[in-house]
């Protein structure tokens, strides 16, 4: 069924688009989307330093063990997002304790992103309680 097939069977002229109870997928994804995105706008700041702060720390541990930049930064990325597939590892203790601080920042950007999705996602879909 159409959108105008909706409005004029529903009666419905307000924009957004209802399936009985629940709201047109689409329209959800568009304010699902643009609330995620105002959250991101938000927390930037502490996002990129968190990010920063993992490759920093990545390529710290990596100049410490020998690795190449590259490797480095995929070990703290690995590393942050709790992956951890142990094709790298570190082999010092103070390198093992920065990993740790990398998992802790990694956790940390997952938690905000989490957070960030679960609001834009009661915002969306508040509309239909009200």
């Amino acid at each position: 069924m159409s959108f105008n097939a909706l409005q004029r069977t529903t009666g419905n002229r307000s924009g957004l688009c209802r399936f009985g109870d629940s709201m047109h997928p689409r329209m959800l994804r568009r304010k699902f989307l643009r609330g995620l995105l105002d959250g991101l706008r938000v927390v930037w700041p502490i996002l990129s330093a968190l990010i920063g702060l993992i490759v920093a720390l990545g390529v710290v541990v990596g100049l410490r063990e020998d690795w190449s930049i590259q490797e480095s930064i995929y070990f703290a990325f690995v590393s942050g997002l709790t992956i951890g597939y142990g094709d790298f590892a570190p082999k010092f203790l103070l390198t093992r304790v920065m990993a740790v601080v990398i998992g802790l920042c990694g956790v940390l950007v997952t938690a905000l992103m989490a957070a960030i999705a679960v609001k834009a996602l009661t915002e969306a879909t508040e509309d239909r309680e009200r």
